[in-house]
């Protein structure tokens, strides 16, 4: 059924209808649904769904991080904290980062004691590590139990969970031992002792360890969860594949919003303020470092006025190592955020780099001089600018590579050596060159 159909029915208050129609839709669906209507049609919405049912559309649903206290102020308290317990809790823990403290105090005390505490427990990590991501609904089974009574516990505790794939094990001390996938929990037979069939070999993360490490590790071993642990290996929760779904999302808007040189990521829905406020502080700062070149050009205008062709290369020269540099940023961010770059092929990287400037910078170098030679038919201007070609290159395509590094050694996200920042910083550069080697050759030109 389409949204114009649907909304029709809601419109007209058809209780059993809509239930019927809109509940029999996929969660997305129903979260596309929701989002699009008006906040006076949503008010109905909330009257015919339970908050276990909004639940779903809420775990579902695709917002902006600003967008989630709007959303939930439409609804009532008690009906919003209901909801809220009825979502697993690392997706309740999500939204409750985006509210303000007293706003997540309010429906903590509205909530069921259990699901209070279970949100308490998570919200207190910090945010972008394994433990702000993890949930705590997973089955878990002692390694002292038979395959008959893991069965049991799994039946009673399979509807809470997010995932039954994997069957995590642990010890008296609650110490993860072991992994059991639902495989070989149903062909095994009922007597066997879990710890005779459990895989030792546990692949685990430490509560306190990045987001992005995790992702990683869950891309290379094609895991559907990985437990979490403490540091004395005490089993804390697990994060799911879908979660890491949106952990790469996340990260990656973050950096292409930094390679762009926006503070977050700008979207066509928001309005020209918010666009503006997002774009404004990178756009200052590098108004400031084009000062600096505006100054150079100052610094420089004796040379200038004296051989006035000059000025007509500028536009080039800066061009093209501002491309050069872009693309030497792209390669070393890439294998960066990969996990690609390692601490030992860093200078790997660097001499690749180091070569490819020379190179690209060589043959761009000699077909200016050639162009200039044929189009002004003066050599010494060909090889003046096709030298500050080969140097502004050469020096761009290794700070594309080398700033990045330095950034991330620093243990500042990289892609902060955005696009336009790297750019700005080879027209610098590359007019130090080029009007510097105009200034020692002028008599001659």
């Amino acid at each position: 059924m389409d949204d114009e159909k649907l909304l029709a029915i809601l419109f007209n208050r058809d209780f059993d209808t809509f239930r019927e129609e809109f509940l029999s839709l996929h969660p997305y669906d129903q979260a596309q649904f929701f989002e699009k209507i008006d906040p006076e049609m949503r008010q109905i919405i909330f009257e015919y769904l339970s908050p276990k049912e909004m639940a779903e559309i809420f775990q579902s649903i695709e917002l902006d991080d600003d967008e989630y206290e709007p959303f939930l102020k439409e609804m009532e308290n008690t009906y919003a904290a209901d909801m809220l317990s009825e979502m697993y809790a690392d997706n309740a823990v999500d939204v409750l980062n985006e509210l303000g403290k007293d706003q997540v105090a309010s429906y903590l005390t509205i909530m069921d004691n259990e699901s209070a505490q279970e949100i308490k427990d998570l919200l207190h990590y910090e945010e972008y590590t394994a433990g702000s991501i993890m949930t705590t609904e997973y089955v878990v089974i002692p390694e002292n139990s038979t395959a008959r009574s893991a069965m049991t516990i799994l039946r009673n505790a399979a509807p809470e969970a997010e995932t039954i794939y994997y069957i995590f094990v642990v010890n008296e001390e609650n110490k993860l031992t072991g992994v059991v996938s639902l495989r070989d929990l149903i062909i095994c037979d009922e007597d066997t002792l879990i710890r005779s069939i459990m895989n030792e070999r546990v692949v685990s993360v430490s509560v306190s360890e990045d987001q992005e490490e995790v992702a990683r590790m869950i891309k290379d071993y094609n895991f559907l969860a990985v437990p979490v642990v403490d540091f004395q290996n005490h089993l804390l929760g697990i994060i799911t594949v879908d979660d890491i779904l949106d952990v790469l999302e996340e990260e990656a808007n973050d950096d292409y919003s930094k390679l762009a040189a926006v503070s977050e990521m700008d979207t066509f829905d928001k309005g020209p303020l918010t666009a503006a406020k997002k774009r404004l502080p990178w756009l200052i700062i590098l108004l400031f470092l084009g000062m600096i070149t505006a100054n150079l050009m100052g610094i420089f205008e004796k040379t200038l006025d004296q051989v006035a062709i000059l000025a007509v290369f500028i536009p080039l020269i800066a061009g093209m190592a501002g491309n050069s540099g872009t693309q030497a940023l792209a390669v070393a961010v890439r294998g960066i955020a990969t996990g690609d770059i390692e601490e030992q092929s860093k200078m790997k990287l660097l001499i690749r780099e180091a070569g490819t400037g020379l190179i690209t910078g060589l043959v761009c170098g000699v077909v200016v001089v050639a162009i200039v030679y044929f189009w002004q038919h003066q050599l010494l201007l060909g090889l003046l600018v096709g030298a500050a070609i080969f140097g502004s290159i050469f020096v761009a395509t290794l700070a594309g590579s080398f700033v990045p590094l330095l950034i991330h050694r620093m243990n500042i996200d990289p892609a902060v050596a955005s696009g336009p920042f790297i750019t700005t910083l080879n027209d610098i550069i590359s007019i130090l060159i080029y009007l510097g080697l105009a200034s020692m050759f002028l008599t001659q030109l």
